[in-house]
């Protein structure tokens, strides 16, 4: 039998029970009445945004969500090697060789390696690459991907050259260094759509992290391999991914970050009991004195000032509580950086979408309107599934005059790139 039909006769079963008439029930869902009629009675499909929707008003405790979405084949085991399958396309080389392809780099920094031993404290060298590693990650907040990835690809060879010939004391600094532009280089190929890049790359930060000595960053590579699993819908994946990174011996900022990761996952699954305790965890943990005097560069985001209460919000749309979700989002996004593009974008659309969902159309249009504009400028294929689910909801309200002007923009911004 198929999920149409299944799930049609099983959503009317629930609303009757509770007691709602169809009437009341689009009402409440801020759903047309007569398309609710088609699902129930198998004529139409329900998209997965319904389904969360009528999952969290019946409280069905994700039994509609399985109906239209089916489980995801859990494809990583519990325990094992936290390498991804993936690969950066070129190979850390020796620090001459790296040198040799990037003489301008250095020239530009106005520095000469020496062949003597100097302390990290007092490495001019690496204290240039670390102040550029800050400089290029606020520039990766309003800059596209593709014009820095080729700059992050080459500074990560370059640093992590360094050490290949550095006496001992130098060398734990400049790999730790190394791993951290390889961790953000990750994340940058993820943004511009290229998964098995920024699984690569992570996988390369995780390696370059442990032989410097550090053996959390690998951990760390498992909450980021979540992430590709999160934006590809792979609830199951998600949350066991970001169990793994939760052991007791790891800092408190990876754990925080990790159990935020396995709500995201819990939501995506209609989990809303699993999805609360994770985010309870992660506020705990996130606001530990620990996780807040953890060493430099910061791990995970630097520009959302409460992770865990963003999360809340990013969470409570997937759940199918938008109202709840908006008023959240509405809250902590104006507590982001003005700087900061490409967050703001992030949760910003998420911030549209919710409102949207909660039938404030208007006000969704008014925030889609100035973030399409900002997104030439960041473009993002993880923050693009947002817009596209975006387009989806504002195509109910098609008489609205506020959708009827954004369609260009988005449309725009969803059309595929030309050469």
């Amino acid at each position: 039998m198929s999920t149409t039909l299944r799930f049609g006769p099983e959503l009317r079963r629930l609303r009757v029970e509770a007691g709602l008439t169809l009437t009341e029930f689009s009402v409440a869902l801020n759903y047309d009445k007569g398309h609710l009629s088609k699902v129930e009675r198998g004529q139409r499909a329900a998209s997965p945004e319904l389904a969360r929707r009528c999952d969290a008003f019946l409280g069905a405790d994700g039994e509609l969500q399985h109906l239209v979405t089916p489980p995801e084949t859990d494809s990583e085991p519990e325990s094992g090697a936290s390498e991804p399958p993936a690969r950066p396309s070129r190979p850390l080389v020796g620090r001459r060789a790296v040198l040799s392809a990037s003489t301008g780099v250095l020239i530009d920094l106005g520095l000469k390696l020496g062949s003597q031993a100097v302390s990290p404290a007092t490495d001019p060298l690496l204290s240039s690459f670390r102040t550029q590693f800050d400089q290029l990650r606020k520039l990766g907040q309003s800059t596209a991907p593709g014009v820095l990835l080729p700059l992050l690809e080459t500074q990560t060879h370059v640093v992590a050259g360094l050490a290949s010939d550095a006496r001992s004391a130098s060398r734990a600094p400049a790999l730790l260094l190394a791993s951290r532009f390889a961790e953000f280089t990750g994340w940058m190929a993820q943004e511009a759509g290229n998964n098995d890049a920024a699984l690569g790359w992570t996988g390369e930060a995780a390696e370059l992290a442990r032989a410097g000595g550090d053996p959390y960053l690998g951990s760390y590579a498992l909450v980021r391999r979540a992430l590709v699993t999160m934006y590809g819908g792979d609830a199951a994946g998600t949350v066991t991914l970001a169990r793994r990174a939760q052991s007791s011996e790891l800092p408190p900022r990876i754990r925080g970050l990790a159990a935020q990761r396995e709500a995201q996952g819990h939501a995506l699954d209609g989990n809303e009991i699993d999805c609360l305790r994770s985010l309870e965890r992660a506020r705990e943990l996130l606001a530990s004195d620990d996780a807040r005097s953890g060493g430099e560069p910061v791990i995970g985001t630097s520009h959302v000032s409460d992770p865990a209460a963003m999360s809340t919000g990013w969470c409570l749309h997937d759940l199918g509580r938008p109202k709840a979700a908006a008023e959240l989002l509405d809250r902590e996004c104006l507590r982001l950086p003005p700087h900061a593009l490409r967050t703001r974008t992030r949760y910003g659309f998420r911030r549209s979408l919710a409102h949207a969902a909660s039938g404030e159309v208007e006000q969704a249009c008014t925030i889609a309107s100035e973030l399409l504009g900002v997104m030439p400028a960041v473009p993002s294929a993880t923050v693009n599934s947002d817009v596209r689910r975006l387009a989806r909801e504002l195509s109910r309200f098609r008489s609205s005059r506020a959708v009827r002007d954004l369609q260009p923009a988005l449309a725009r911004v969803l059309a595929p790139a030309h050469d």
